[in-house]
């Protein structure tokens, strides 16, 4: 079935071709798509275009709609073009004549764009709850491991003292710039896009506030050629959000793969929770970690690929727009599922001991030495020479006794600073 149908048959090529996977990805707009068709219903019953009678049969057939897709028993049939025919298609069978109203006012275009405000609304909420989540874990370590020293490197050379702590509550206070673009998406969102039609409005009177109101948004898109503009924006928005949570976990991921080889051997994990080879016995792989880098990558070039699918696009609805439906949802998906598994992965980290005792490390002290001398009075660049001397004449004996104090240093970590910057942005 075809909203457009006008009697003829369209070639099985273009059928095909045009359809592409679109009735795949809409499986995940049913819950919304039955959310805005009663809202629709509920709007065209008040401005008189239903009758109660109508409307009561509608508002109960969308009720059975609900209940079987909560139960798991709706999928879109394969005649059909996309969510919006299948659930058009369902309300007549059952509603009739009901059924047959139900698009009036309304086009596919509006429709769609209704049903991904309401997807993006609720993705974001569950990216940023799974934010939430892997920075009270990383937190929680921070706070476990903030005495344990580490090395700090600059142009993969040994430099400073560092610790877990400071290293842990790094990334889980990058997670609050992360959160902040997506409280910035959310807002986006949230925004109503339902009465715009096909981008020019219609001559019926309809009641944009009252749909605004029942599907739970802050606010509308007031403009109704703006509201069509978004399509494309809001899904690049969101991805550039995504974008920043992916490129925070592969940073973190690349890190771990680091920390574990032998090489270094700062941390490690249960052997479950790693993979071997088929050829080396001793082998305990970070394969998580390797995964989840690449698929954060894949996430960060998302927002590119959004943004050329959209590029020099003419005000108005093109069909261009079906081709944003994958890679926008397929992004989401994955990074909920990098988050979930980075959560799982840092719930068994194990931090080994003894992290800075070889002798490579002794050289990270020449920085402590050299504002110890400059405490005492001797001029910085003085002082520099002379460690610079001692180290490359073997003579330079490490100070191991480290004392930083100002804020964010080894010695002041400020994490309940940290907590309170998460608390103050945290959508939802």
């Amino acid at each position: 079935m075809k909203l457009w149908d006008k009697g003829y048959t369209v070639n099985n090529l273009v059928e095909r071709y045009t359809v592409g996977n679109d009735r795949d990805w809409d499986q995940r707009l049913i819950p919304f798509d039955i959310q805005t068709n009663r809202a629709h219903a509920a709007m065209l019953h008040k401005i008189g275009l239903l009758s109660d009678e109508e409307w009561n049969a509608l508002s109960s057939a969308l009720d059975g709609l609900q209940r079987q897709w909560e139960q798991g028993e709706l999928t879109i049939g394969e005649t059909f073009e996309d969510v919006h025919s299948w659930l058009e298609h369902l309300l007549t069978e059952e509603c009739g004549d009901a059924g047959r109203k139900i698009h009036t006012a309304r086009s596919r275009n509006d429709q769609v764009l209704t049903d991904l405000h309401l997807y993006a609304k609720e993705s974001v909420l569950i990216v940023s709850t799974a934010v939430l989540d892997l920075f009270n874990r990383l937190m929680e370590l921070a706070e476990v491991h903030k005495d344990r020293l580490l090395p700090g490197y600059t142009h993969m050379q040994v430099a400073m003292p560092s610790s877990f702590g400071l290293w842990f509550s790094a990334h889980a206070e990058s997670l609050i710039d992360d959160m902040i673009l997506l409280h910035a998406a959310y807002r986006m969102a949230d925004q109503n896009p339902l009465g715009s039609a096909a981008g020019y409005g219609s001559s019926f009177p309809i009641d944009r506030t009252l749909t605004t109101e029942l599907l739970g948004f802050g606010t509308m898109r007031y403009n109704i050629v703006g509201a069509q503009l978004s399509r494309g924006r809001l899904e690049k928005t969101v991805s550039y959000a995504l974008s920043s949570v992916s490129s925070t976990l592969s940073k973190m991921a690349d890190d771990i793969c680091l920390y574990m080889s032998q090489n270094f051997a700062f941390v490690t994990f249960p052997k479950e929770l790693t993979t071997g080879s088929s050829i080396m016995p001793h082998k305990q792989n970070p394969d998580v970690f390797e995964v989840m880098r690449a698929r954060c990558n894949s996430v960060q070039q998302a927002s590119a690929h959004l943004t050329l699918l959209t590029a020099n696009l003419t005000s108005g609805y093109h069909r261009d727009f079906q081709e944003l439906k994958g890679v926008f949802m397929e992004s989401i998906e994955t990074t909920i599922d990098n988050l979930e598994v980075a959560t799982f992965m840092l719930q068994h980290i194990q931090v080994l001991p003894d992290s800075v005792g070889l002798p490579i490390y002794d050289a990270m002290y020449t920085v402590e030495s050299l504002h110890e001398s400059v405490l005492k009075g001797v001029p910085f660049r003085t002082a520099y020479q002379q460690l610079a001397k001692q180290v490359t004449d073997g003579t330079f004996v490490p100070n191991r006794d480290v004392k930083h104090t100002h804020e964010g240093s080894i010695g002041n970590l400020c994490l309940a600073e940290i907590r309170q910057k998460m608390e103050a942005v945290k959508v939802g």
